[in-house]
């Protein structure tokens, strides 16, 4: 279920501002939380564990005299191998691309052991950067965030900080209030009713993927790629056919995904499709199958057949 998006009128200007925003962080810290929270719907997968948001995903929310167009970058991290280098890659050209940055990083963390990596990043962006302070809601008594606040603060001229909480709402919508002020004078770039840039089968594979971590341990997860074959609409019986591949790099992962009986595919396959039916509000028959490419996650060719280099 989405979490409700934050109702915000823009004030200050009779003229209508558009931009983009990038979400940066490191892995794990609330950006795709925080991405679904300020859009109102779930555009990106959400797990407790890290680096599960592999490329660029656009949000788009749309305001009385602004368009806010979101783009939740995977977590800059030390990368090993061509995806992992493709995933950080992928971060600094968004930087290149947008009109503000929201730097995301935990409320909970000691003042004094702020990101260098992060601050390093931004070095060259010469836009506005907010500084969200994601978690605020675990952090007892809330004076405890002044020292945070002011290490941020004196670390990097942000042109605000913010303590949020994406996962109960927390400032979100002072957060949004604030992006939307200092968007430049632009018409939108997006219809009014548009939500993101990516196509359906997108978020097919991502929701796929989603319960593949939601199930399975260990490198499995990790190891796995979703690639959508067919996405049709019938009408007899009215429904929307789906079918994808699950991509492994080795027989045992193919294995367990399959599980005793197929009892883990049809887990995996029952989740997704009552998703996407709530997604795309009519039935879903879903057909997932499981193959083998070794060591796709070192294999430049597979990554572009596999689609990772699409938004890189």
């Amino acid at each position: 279920m989405a979490p409700p998006s934050p109702d915000v009128e823009v004030s200050g200007s009779s003229r209508f501002r558009a931009g983009f925003v990038c979400l940066l962080g490191r892995p794990n810290v609330g950006k795709s939380t925080l991405l679904n929270r300020l859009v109102g719907e779930k555009l990106a997968i959400v797990s407790a564990r890290p680096q599960t948001t592999r490329t660029r995903i656009t949000g788009i929310k749309n305001l009385p005299g602004a368009q806010v167009v979101f783009v939740d970058t995977p977590g800059l991290h030390e990368p090993t191998g061509p995806l992992g280098r493709l995933m950080v890659k992928t971060v600094h050209r968004s930087l290149d691309e947008v009109d503000l940055v929201c730097l995301v990083a935990p409320a909970t963390e000691n003042p004094s052991e702020i990101d260098e990596v992060l601050l390093k990043a931004l070095a060259a962006f010469r836009g506005p950067v907010f500084c969200c302070l994601n978690k605020a809601d675990l952090v007892r008594p809330k004076t405890r965030l002044l020292p945070t606040i002011a290490a941020y603060q004196h670390r990097f001229p942000f042109r605000e900080v913010v303590p949020i909480s994406a996962a109960d709402g927390t400032n979100c919508s002072r957060l949004l209030e604030l992006i939307a002020a200092v968007l430049p004078e632009h018409p939108p770039y997006f219809p009014p009713d548009a939500l993101t840039d990516q196509p359906e089968t997108f978020f097919v594979a991502e929701t796929i993927r989603e319960k593949i971590f939601r199930f399975t341990r260990a490198e499995v997860p990790y190891a796995c790629a979703v690639r959508v074959e067919e996405l049709t609409e019938r009408r007899e019986p009215e429904r929307l056919y789906i079918r994808a591949s699950i991509f492994v790099e080795h027989a045992s992962q193919r294995g367990i995904l399959i599980g005793r009986g197929g009892a883990m595919l049809k887990k995996i396959g029952s989740a997704a499709r009552g998703e996407l039916e709530a997604f795309f509000g009519i039935p879903v028959y879903l057909d997932l199958r499981v193959e083998v490419r070794r060591n796709w996650r070192r294999d430049e060719r597979a990554l572009r057949e596999l689609g990772f280099m699409f938004t890189s």
